[in-house]
């Protein structure tokens, strides 16, 4: 059996089996959401792409996290939110992020910020 495949005849005739198998279970899929496409343009998957040999952070995805936590961050600077609660959004996001090759991207946003003790 062939597990990925980039000819779209194929993957079409592996759709509508799958179709034909979930309607035995009495259960269909959303059409206009299941779409063909061949594994070398990857697969969005919960915040991320999806290729057969990598995962990587969708840019979206990058930009509200990075939004996000600068906020935050600014929120800690400006004493609204004590420095544990930055930290667990920090250890949050880069929970979710370790999943993907994101090595370079973890470095990239953790530079951002300054890490000292906000003014008294």
């Amino acid at each position: 059996m062939v597990l990925f495949s980039d000819s779209r005849p194929q993957l079409w005739e592996w759709k509508q089996a799958i179709i034909e198998r979930l309607a035995t279970l009495r259960l269909t899929i959303h059409e206009s959401a299941a779409q063909v496409q061949p594994v070398t343009t990857g697969i969005p998957w919960l915040g991320f792409v999806v290729w057969p040999d990598h995962r990587r952070v969708k840019g979206r995805k990058v930009v509200e996290a990075t939004r996000r936590l600068t906020d935050r961050f600014d929120d800690w600077r400006s004493g609204l939110i004590t420095f544990a609660e930055f930290d667990a959004s920090v250890k949050g996001w880069l929970n979710h992020v370790r999943y993907a090759d994101s090595w370079g991207l973890r470095r990239h946003m953790l530079d951002r910020f300054v890490w000292t003790p906000p003014p008294r």
